[in-house]
């Protein structure tokens, strides 16, 4: 049987001297992760299952399981944590001279060449049946397939982009503000006893208004997450989730790999157009249709520049962008159905 959650062990795969895009080495870079099912003989049953946004792995587990598309009896998953989410390298864990706001830039590429070398190198593996991820995580999805296309056979990609839009950069900006300006901060160098409270809790009200649409407000539907007001929405989910332990810089760390999310950036490319252009994996691309982050005219524009027959299919509903998130059983379903068929083309 597979046991899940955040007291489950995990792995960590640790890369020496990591070179990163912006220039600077971690030394070392560690990435951790947990696996789900047993590789096969052929060694042709890996799936790469990426975090998202200040994600861990344990918030992937929604869509692995028994009776689901994941299904580790027939699916090896891997599922790396993103760098600078707290678990793998970051701000938060990482020693002098690196530590805090000195942590270097890390970019989406960054956490898709580590994850190459965890694949690789600890397990073996040459080609990935699947790789996909929701928000950050389908960043990520599009950079394997860009970076990795002898490798990648199929990818899904839900709620998210092969580039950040100017829109999202603008909701990015007023995030960074609101923490960087709150009482406490201290240009990062924060007592670790002393977090700047008062910043993550803007950061939490500005986050409510885009995570989920104007009509799942409108329609209350957060009382079917248990809550009894719209005050006791955004406090008990969004002040909740990002006052459980996320570190501030880790935070400015992995928004600063989403606002400069771009495949167009990959070495070999002068444009996101020829980027998306080269990948080869079969591919459903999921954004969800109420998204304010990724909205699915984003979305049709990148595959109308993809080349491999890729499908869009928008999710529907008033969920947004955590249509992708896992705490709707509709959208569950849907993205979960999306999954079996694409891994039995």
């Amino acid at each position: 049987m597979t046991h899940y959650g955040r007291d489950v062990p995990y792995e960590t795969f640790e890369i020496p001297d990591f070179r990163l895009a912006c220039g600077r080495t971690l030394r070392p870079a560690r990435v951790a992760y947990r696996t789900y099912g047993t590789l096969n003989t052929a060694k042709d049953n890996a799936v790469v299952y990426p975090t998202w946004y200040s994600g861990r792995h344990w918030d992937n587990e929604w869509l692995i399981g028994e009776g689901k598309a994941l299904d580790p009896a027939r699916w090896f998953v891997i599922v790396p944590n993103m760098l600078g989410n707290g678990l793998s390298s970051s701000p938060s864990n990482s020693p002098h001279p690196a530590d805090g706001p000195s942590f270097p830039a890390i970019r989406v590429i960054d956490n898709v060449n580590a994850q190459h070398r965890l694949v690789t190198e600890r397990f073996g593996v040459s080609t990935l049946a699947l790789v996909l991820g929701w928000s950050m995580g389908a960043g990520q999805t599009y950079q394997w397939a860009v970076s990795h296309p002898e490798m990648v056979q199929r990818m899904l990609p839900f709620c998210g982009s092969a580039r950040t839009a100017p829109h999202n950069q603008v909701f990015l900006d007023s995030l960074r503000a609101a923490l960087q300006a709150s009482v406490g901060f201290d240009g990062g160098r924060y007592p670790a006893e002393r977090w700047p409270v008062q910043g993550l809790r803007a950061f939490a009200r500005i986050y409510a208004g885009w995570g989920f649409s104007q009509a799942f407000y409108w329609d209350e539907v957060w009382r079917e997450l248990g809550f009894a007001s719209l005050e006791d929405f955004a406090v008990g989910f969004w002040e909740a989730f990002f006052l459980d332990g996320r570190d501030p810089n880790n935070l400015l760390t992995m928004l600063d790999t989403w606002w400069h999310g771009d495949v167009g950036a990959t070495p070999g490319f002068t444009s996101t157009e020829q980027a998306l252009a080269s990948i080869r994996a079969k591919a459903i691309i999921m954004p969800a249709e109420k998204d304010l982050y990724f909205p699915p005219e984003d979305e049709a524009w990148a595959v109308s520049h993809m080349t491999n027959g890729a499908e869009l299919r928008v999710i529907p509903g008033v969920w947004g962008h955590f249509a992708g998130g896992g705490a709707n059983p509709v959208d569950t379903a849907f993205i979960d159905a999306a999954v079996g068929e694409l891994l039995e083309r």
